[in-house]
């Protein structure tokens, strides 16, 4: 069970070779599910010392057990490092990219002292779009992602205890909605060590993600070079006017206090 948990990690590290000493200056990428996560660490990672880890399933897995709980730092600790062991890259700064990782983002940090975070923030909009598209939220989806976590209208470990009725009979785009700012709002309260930055201007970023992660702004400027804005806006033509009203309703505040009209 073990390795098949960590085969696809490891896989993923070991063509970086493994390097001596113990980096603790890892990078947690942080932020919605559909917001450019996995874009933003793959390209952190591919910057020179870096290595991206992707989102390490046995910590995604273990995050709703871990979230509002003491000690979770202790385990997150342990659950990384074990990672970077089996990867063979102890001497790389590590870069974790699992969105869950927003609500235990203090916990994380605590673990690791030296560890700064990215926030990627996307139009809640366009990030609806993207979940209905997928379909993880849908009523009556079966299977489970890459942690095994289950998909379907059930309501996750982020949805407030005294609302769990209300999500699970919520429209799928009304739970999209509430996904989004759960993630965004549970980033947003770790401010330590963490800088924000939005997918609609990431290729214009190089310069203070360069600075926050003390690397060459031009390392930075050819590793964010591949992002793309062909899906900015396009809640305007894939959401009805009902559904529009419904991400207002549950996501509304949030939205204009990011700037998003």
């Amino acid at each position: 069970m073990t390795v098949k948990l960590y085969a696809a990690t490891t896989r993923r590290v070991l063509p970086r070779a493994s390097r001596l000493g113990s980096e603790q200056r890892l990078v947690f990428v942080v932020g919605s599910p559909r917001s450019g996560t996995t874009f933003l660490g793959g390209a952190i990672g591919s910057l020179p010392g870096f290595v991206d880890l992707g989102e390490v399933a046995p910590l995604k897995a273990a995050i709703p057990d871990l979230y509002g709980r003491p000690g979770a730092a202790g385990h997150i600790r342990a659950i990384v490092d074990r990672v970077r062991r089996l990867g063979l890259v102890t001497g790389l700064r590590a870069v974790e990219q699992t969105p869950e990782v927003s609500f235990v983002l203090d916990e994380a940090l605590a673990a690791f002292p030296q560890a700064s975070a990215v926030h990627i923030v996307r139009d809640g909009r366009d990030v609806v779009c993207s979940l209905l598209e997928r379909g993880w939220l849908g009523i009556g989806r079966t299977g489970v992602d890459d942690a095994r976590l289950p998909y379907g209208e059930r309501a996750r470990f982020w949805v407030e205890p005294e609302r769990v009725a209300e999500f699970e009979r919520a429209s799928e785009a009304t739970r999209a909605a509430w996904a989004w700012r759960r993630y965004v709002s549970a980033a947003r309260e770790c401010g330590e060590r963490t800088l924000e930055i939005r997918y609609e201007s990431l290729a214009q970023a190089h310069d203070a993600l360069a600075a926050h992660l003390d690397v060459p702004a031009a390392a930075v400027r050819e590793a964010l070079a591949g992002a793309h804005t062909a899906s900015i806006g396009r809640f305007r033509r894939d959401l009805n006017a009902e559904q529009l009203e419904e991400v207002e309703r549950e996501a509304g505040p949030l939205l204009r206090e990011l700037g998003y009209e």
